[in-house]
């Protein structure tokens, strides 16, 4: 009696071995899986969306991901981290002459700040903006430093991008509600001697091809950029 009772034991044990390995298997395949979830899943490697959103635009004008941090001048503007050309003439040719005409030392006590400008009226989602912010962030700070580095050590943009580093790198997030507005913004800001530098999206997900999502503003110190975005609503 008790040779059959192990015997049940054994051949259960096995079964039961057996059957958990099958579904174990059958499961990781999907076999066992509503065809909305297999549909799903499927999605998650297949998604246009998101393999093209690393790929670069026909014309190779606007990238939508982080530009790398070796990028000349002329690689950042085909990525998107230069609205335009002529915009970014304009602000080497105002540095130039503030250069030569001779730089307004800044308060070494004063905090230094970038203000993020951010239109609301183009439905970005809270990721989108994040991304978006962080192109103007990395661009406002790139054309800061490249202009340290022509003007010297002792340049005011030398003094601003050390005095903004080792108090936190401030930032503040504001919104504007149009394009002309944020345009209207960086004008100021560049005719005050102020990095601005406006991102324009590449159009791979939400908004259009070529929408200026993002605007920087500094970084420079508070008062002045006070100036330009002091009265802006956070975001």
């Amino acid at each position: 009696m008790s040779e059959i009772s192990s015997a049940v034991v054994v051949t259960t044990s096995a079964v039961a071995l057996v059957s958990g390995f099958l579904l174990g298997v059958y499961s990781i395949r999907g076999y066992l899986i509503s065809p909305e979830l297999t549909a799903e899943r499927d999605s998650n490697y297949t998604d246009p969306v998101e393999s093209e959103e690393s790929d670069i635009d026909e014309d190779d004008t606007i990238l939508d991901h982080a530009p790398n941090w070796s990028n000349g001048e002329d690689a950042d503007r085909r990525q998107g981290l230069r609205a335009s050309k002529s915009s970014s003439s304009a602000a080497a040719a105002s540095s130039s002459k503030s250069g030569a005409a001779g730089e307004k030392k800044i308060n070494t006590n004063e905090e230094c700040k970038l203000v993020l400008v951010v239109r609301t009226d183009l439905g970005m989602t809270k990721g989108k903006i994040a991304a978006q912010a962080g192109h103007a962030t990395l661009a406002c700070y790139k054309s800061l430093s490249r202009a340290a580095e022509k003007q010297g050590p002792k340049s005011r943009a030398a003094q601003i991008l050390n005095q903004w580093e080792k108090r936190g790198q401030a930032k503040i997030a504001v919104q504007v509600k149009s394009e002309d507005e944020m345009l209207a913004l960086q004008g100021i800001a560049r005719s005050l001697g102020i990095t601005a530098e406006v991102i324009a999206d590449a159009g791979r997900t939400q908004i259009e091809s070529g929408s200026l999502t993002v605007l920087g503003v500094g970084p420079a110190p508070k008062s002045e950029v006070d100036q330009v975005t002091g009265g802006l609503k956070l975001l």
